[in-house]
Parts: C-alpha cells; structure tokens; sequence
C-alpha cells in the first residue's frame, strides 16, 4: 500500500518540482517503486521525467472530472511512473467550484493507485487553492522545500496553518513529512539564520540533507533527465541520493531481496 506524499509550498522558484522529480527518480532507482504525480499546469516536472510537452494530451483533469481513470494516464518512463500534467489542470477550480466533493476528487481517483506502489509523490502547484487542497486530502504526508531566504520563513507559517487546517476538516491523517532546505548555501549568514529558525519551531521535522546551489541540477530538466541520470557525480545527484536514503530510513523501508 502506496504511502502518498505531497510535495507543497505556495511559494514558486523553492525546488519543489526539482525534489519531486529527483526524489521519485531515486526512489525508483533504489527499488522502491514509485509513482511521480504531476498536478501543477505548469507541468515542470513532466518535462524533468523526459516526457514531451506535444504528447500531454490527458492529465489528471481528466479523471477529477470521471472522464478516465487514473491508472489510463500512467506514463512509463526509463525513471519510473509518471502521470504528467498540461495546462488543463488549471481548468479544475472552475470545472468543481460547485461540487461538495471537489476537494477529495484526487483522493478517490488515486486510490486505486496505492496498491500497485510503495511511494505516490505528489509536485504541487505554488499555490493554496484547489488542486493543492486536493494534494493534501489525498496525502499521507506533505515535504516542503523551503528556501533559505528570509520571505521563506513566512511563507512556511501559511503553509503549516493550511495543513492544520486540512488536518482539522478534511483529513486528520495528514503529517509533515519534513521539511528540505533547497539552494542552500552555509557561506552566507542569513541560510544559516533560516535553518537555525526553523529547526527551533520544527526540530524533528528538518531533514539533516539539505540541497546546495548546482548548476548541473539546473541543466538536467532541459536534457529531460532527473540529475542522476544527467550526470550521477555531481554535486546534485549526491544530495538526493542522500535524501533519498534519510526518506527510506524515515519511512522504515527495506530493499527488496535478491529473487524477490
């Protein structure tokens, strides 16, 4: 049973498209299967998993709306699964602005999802309005990547008072998975300043990785390849590989066994 994990921060431009992507990437390749959910129109991460924009006809629009299934939009890429997203998404606040079910529609349609997965990660619009609330109704747990910037700190307070929230009214399972600190650089006084503030307030939720400035990282959506893919010995494929080891490790995962 699939362990669903939103990656959220309704601030743009913090790596969260770049984590989705290269977590999903590495899990996989660490024999965890995984799906990578893409439900952000501006489809960042389709492109990061090497799909082409020209074949992005259907997205989970689609299902939200009972036009197909989820699991018909599956995706099967050389990096793992991957349902991709098109700026149809953008269509669902208005298509279930009436509905009194609108909020979990992506709970329902990914359901069926969670059996045939270990790990389900959701890249999230920048946003707090539907489709994120439908990420969060449908998740086990949220990772923010925060930036280490001073306007991150307040963007994080919204965020934690839009999961308390969806924790009190619509799902009261849902966890902060952690929280990663992105284009870090320790040099500066004010990353430093960050970590420091929100380890005070979240000490057991930030993760002791933390992903520097890499130009390499950069490069590898425009080759449409996760960074481990692109180049595994930079700087950037070793971060993740090492959140990918502190997210299993969290999560209490095992690899599998030769032959099974």
């Amino acid at each position: 049973m699939a362990k669903i994990v939103a990656v959220a921060n309704q601030k743009g431009g913090v790596g969260k498209s770049t984590t989705a992507v290269n977590l999903s990437a590495v899990l996989n390749a660490r024999g965890a299967k995984t799906l990578l959910i893409d439900l952000d129109p501006q489809s960042n991460a389709s492109t990061g998993y090497g799909i082409p924009r020209a074949s992005r006809q259907s997205s989970l629009y689609d299902a939200m709306v009972g036009s197909t299934s989820a699991r018909d939009l599956i995706r099967h890429t050389p990096f793992g699964d991957c349902i991709p997203a098109n700026v149809g998404l953008a269509g669902v606040n208005l298509e279930l602005a009436g509905e009194d079910d609108r909020a979990y529609r992506l709970r329902k349609v990914a359901a069926p999802l969670r059996e045939s997965y270990e790990f389900i990660i959701i890249d999230c619009p920048p946003s707090l309005e539907l489709l994120t609330v439908n990420a969060l109704c449908a998740a086990d747990s949220v990772l923010v990547p925060l930036q280490c910037e001073y306007y991150a700190l307040e963007g994080l307070g919204e965020l934690v008072s839009t999961i308390r929230m969806v924790r009190r009214g619509l799902n009261d399972r849902l966890e902060i998975e952690g929280i990663l600190f992105t284009m870090f650089d320790s040099r500066t006084r004010l990353a430093l300043q960050v970590v420091g503030e929100v380890k005070k307030h979240f000490p057991d939720k930030v993760y002791k990785t933390a992903i520097a400035r890499n130009v390499r990282l950069s490069e590898a959506p425009s080759h449409g390849k996760p960074v481990i893919y692109y180049d595994r010995f930079s700087k950037g494929a070793d971060n993740y590989q090492r959140l990918a080891d502190e997210f299993l490790s969290r999560n209490g995962w095992q690899p599998p066994r030769k032959g099974q």
